[in-house]
């Protein structure tokens, strides 16, 4: 795409209901699509893709299909280089993987009742949190081409009960390969860290002081030391270091009212990005730590609450924000 070339920092998509869920995609053939996930308090929600058009520099809807309540997260396979099944994942009251094809998208998988969050970890395997207190780890197989159809199925790997409460999230370490450490956060306010080699045992690497139940979590993509977690209506973000276990190495507590989303650069290992209600995008550095972070490198005022942010893990200039019913891109 020549959208470099035009010098436009910011492209801007209006959905016909609010957004909540999102996410890039990573196939080079598609730079500039997203998949967007409705926030609509009723059984019928959405999901669209959406691509920014090269000629007109716009955002245009390239296809809608309908999903069972909404999206609590969306994610791409992590398909680099283009050679699976166009597969996307989105959770909510269960697991469903789909297929994005010329003129249609299908569902292929359809399992785990009440999944909450989910992170692919490679082609072959991917996580849900759970209410029910338990994460799962999925294993999941293209098959050979039948006709036009690619084949996908998934099976239960390992299921473990993971918290004393509600799990909300799940994130996968890239650390040995990206396959067998994941961490989870929930209602019980711990994060949790477990190696798939010797589930018998697990870590608790951080809890909040007040026991506020941690919604998200999110690991460095460049140094598998460090995650980030946030708690529910709190208005920081908690940085951890998997080395020293209980005691958070920084603090960005410079939002005014609750953090709703976490990015970490993809090509930095001291860049991340928050995004609250207070209508801010902050960009931090936090390679100065253990010393305070005080204050954010970037910031950006939307014209709404940030409902989540994500930053494009093979195009680092770039980073997506949806607020009511509006997405956004920011050249960084």
């Amino acid at each position: 795409m020549s959208l470099h070339g035009k010098r436009k920092e910011i492209y801007k998509y209006e959905a016909p209901w609010t957004v909540y869920a999102m996410n890039w995609s990573v196939r080079p053939d598609k730079r500039f699509r997203l998949a967007l996930g409705s926030f609509v308090e009723e059984y019928n929600n959405k999901v669209q893709l959406v691509g920014l058009e090269e000629e007109s520099s716009e955002f245009v809807c390239r296809n809608t299909f309908d999903h069972p309540y909404p999206t609590t997260k969306i994610m791409w396979i992590p398909d680099t280089k283009g050679v699976y099944p166009d597969l996307l994942a989105t959770s909510g009251d269960y697991l469903r993987i789909w297929r994005k094809n010329v003129c249609f998208t299908h569902l292929y998988v359809c399992h785990l009742k009440d999944g909450q969050g989910f992170m692919y970890v490679c082609f072959v395997f991917l996580g849900t949190s759970s209410i029910d207190t338990t994460c799962t780890i999925w294993g999941l197989e293209t098959g050979q081409v039948l006709g036009r159809v690619n084949l996908v199925s998934g099976h239960v790997k390992t299921q473990l009960i993971a918290h004393d409460k509600e799990v909300y999230d799940i994130a996968f370490s890239r650390a040995g390969g990206g396959r067998d450490m994941f961490a989870s956060v929930g209602a019980d306010g711990s994060v949790r860290m477990f190696d798939l080699r010797h589930l018998e045992h697990s870590t608790i690497i951080y809890e909040d002081p007040q026991h506020h139940p941690l919604l998200r979590l999110c690991w460095n993509k460049q140094d598998p030391n460090y995650l980030a977690t946030m708690a529910m209506d709190g208005m920081e973000v908690v940085i951890l270091d998997v080395r020293v276990p209980c005691t958070p190495v920084a603090r960005l507590n410079n939002h005014r009212a609750c953090v709703n989303g976490i990015a970490w650069a993809p090509h930095s290992s001291c860049h991340i990005c928050t995004a609250a209600d207070d209508h801010q995008a902050l960009i931090w550095d936090i390679q100065q730590m253990p010393r305070a972070i005080e204050d954010p490198i970037l910031a950006y005022t939307a014209e709404g609450e940030i409902n989540n942010v994500q930053w494009a893990s093979t195009q680092p200039d770039w980073i997506a924000i949806c607020y009511n019913n509006c997405l956004e891109i920011l050249r960084v």
